[in-house]
């Protein structure tokens, strides 16, 4: 389908519409792998090379992020399959709404570490409690387990640390913390994942609620189809 016709059939019938765009795979697929790519980024650039340490919002984060990717692959396997697609809708609701919390946590943490209020920095440490109790920390250290502190996200980089100079020109740049653009402190990096996970959310309730929209029409269509039929062959009698 042209773009030209997903529009024109987005105005005509915009709940029928986005029930049949979550029946392809592209959009599932697209949450996976974003949200595959954030937490690879976190991982890989932001506390690998450039040595910023996450924190354990910042963990807790990573797991939503995870959550949501496993509900993308989950329902991507055959998304008209409506089990398949609940069990998504499931991970992904739930690591986006939590992914939320998390997120207003930090930024709350972060504006108190950044502040006067040296009484607003809790829900911060080094042994983080994660949901039903999954020892991820004791699994997998590397991803899951706390080494910095909530609100710091500079980069603290190790004595005897060889930088090439890429790797120095960034870490400068980000030396009073992560940014979207570091020098005016704009937009810290909790703000910005809770605008991602806001709109991750709203997107996958808004989906939900118009394919079970469009499955209530189709079962009422029938009900009231067999209903009609009924009615005739009494006449007939």
């Amino acid at each position: 389908m042209k773009l030209s016709e997903m529009i024109s059939s987005f105005r005509s019938e915009p709940i029928q519409t986005i029930s049949q765009w979550q029946d392809k795979r592209f959009l599932w697929v697209f949450m996976a792998v974003l949200s595959l790519f954030m937490v690879i980024l976190a991982h890989s650039v932001f506390q690998i090379w450039l040595y910023m340490r996450p924190c354990e919002q910042c963990v807790y984060i990573r797991l939503a992020f995870f959550a949501m990717a496993f509900g993308g692959v989950v329902a991507a396997i055959k998304p008209s399959n409506p089990g398949l697609k609940i069990v998504g809708y499931l991970f992904a609701i739930w690591g986006s709404f939590k992914g939320v919390l998390y997120s207003i946590k930090l930024n709350k943490i972060h504006h108190a570490a950044h502040s006067d209020d040296i009484f607003g920095v809790q829900g911060c440490s080094p042994e983080p409690t994660f949901p039903f109790h999954l020892p991820l920390d004791k699994w997998s250290p590397e991803w899951f387990k706390p080494t910095g502190d909530c609100g710091y996200d500079n980069p603290i980089i190790p004595d005897g640390a060889q930088l090439s100079n890429l790797q120095k020109a960034i870490t400068d740049f980000y030396s009073e913390g992560w940014y979207l653009w570091p020098p005016s402190h704009f937009m810290n990096m909790a703000q910005c994942t809770v605008i991602t996970f806001g709109v991750v959310l709203l997107f996958l309730v808004v989906a939900a609620a118009c394919w079970i929209v469009t499955l209530w029409r189709k079962r009422h269509s029938v009900t009231h189809t067999e209903s009609s039929a009924c009615t005739g062959n009494l006449h007939k009698a």
